[in-house]
């Protein structure tokens, strides 16, 4: 299966890439994507979290989704997905949302990556505090949605981030409870495209964050430059 893979990093990178821990918080748009190339790319061992069903509206955007499995649960037909490609997964889905309430009993392992592909803002800064609690590497995803151009999707530091509402908010939450900003983030420099009313997504954006997301632990688990 991964024999173009292993013409481009040696066999000892593939093993270190099998033995991670990896937990990713949201399946939809942009944790699909990631979900697909965490498979694809030799993750073994993932557990994913995501209450929601899958919907028409998800169509467009989502790679877990098709017409069969609408109202479908997102976790677990993310799951089968994820074993038609590589039957040898060591993958957990947790078909629920994050609360404050069952955070505790649903987050307790020694994840060497933690993916936040999720919307809820309170979820965010709690995976963060249990990252930095815990020593476990963090990556997030923030705003994807009323944006088309793929250009200006980057990795940086939260703190580095502007021109997306909840990055501001974010940082703003973050400071009050003394938390470092200095944690990795996927963003968007592209300008918010105005729309009369709700967040219209394509797949673009998304799909190329929740890339982003995988190559830059990908490459850190290799130790390339990802600066």
């Amino acid at each position: 299966m991964f024999d173009r893979l292993l013409k481009l990093i040696t066999k000892e990178d593939l093993e270190k890439i099998e033995k991670a821990n990896i937990l990713l918080v949201g399946v939809g748009g942009v944790g699909g994507f990631a979900l697909e190339a965490l498979v694809r790319s030799g993750f073994l061992n993932i557990t994913i979290i995501d209450g929601d069903k899958i919907e028409e509206s998800n169509l467009n955007r989502q790679i877990i989704t098709n017409i069969n499995n609408l109202n479908n649960k997102k976790a677990l037909e993310a799951q089968k997905r994820a074993l038609s490609i590589n039957p040898d997964l060591n993958i957990k889905a947790k078909d629920l949302f994050l609360t404050k309430d069952n955070f505790k009993e649903n987050i307790n392992e020694n994840y060497d990556y933690i993916i936040d592909a999720c919307d809820d803002i309170n979820i965010k800064i709690a995976l963060i505090k249990y990252a930095q609690e815990h020593n476990n590497k963090i990556i997030t995803c923030l705003g994807t949605a009323r944006k088309l151009d793929i250009k200006g999707i980057k990795v940086t530091k939260l703190n580095k981030t502007f021109n997306d509402p909840l990055a501001k908010k974010l940082r703003e939450l973050l400071r009050k409870e003394n938390i470092t900003l200095n944690i990795p983030v996927v963003f968007s420099e592209a300008n918010a495209i105005k729309t009369e009313e709700g967040l219209g997504s394509a797949i673009f954006v998304p799909g190329i964050a929740g890339l982003t997301l995988v190559n830059y632990i990908f490459l850190d688990i290799i130790n390339k430059d990802n600066d």
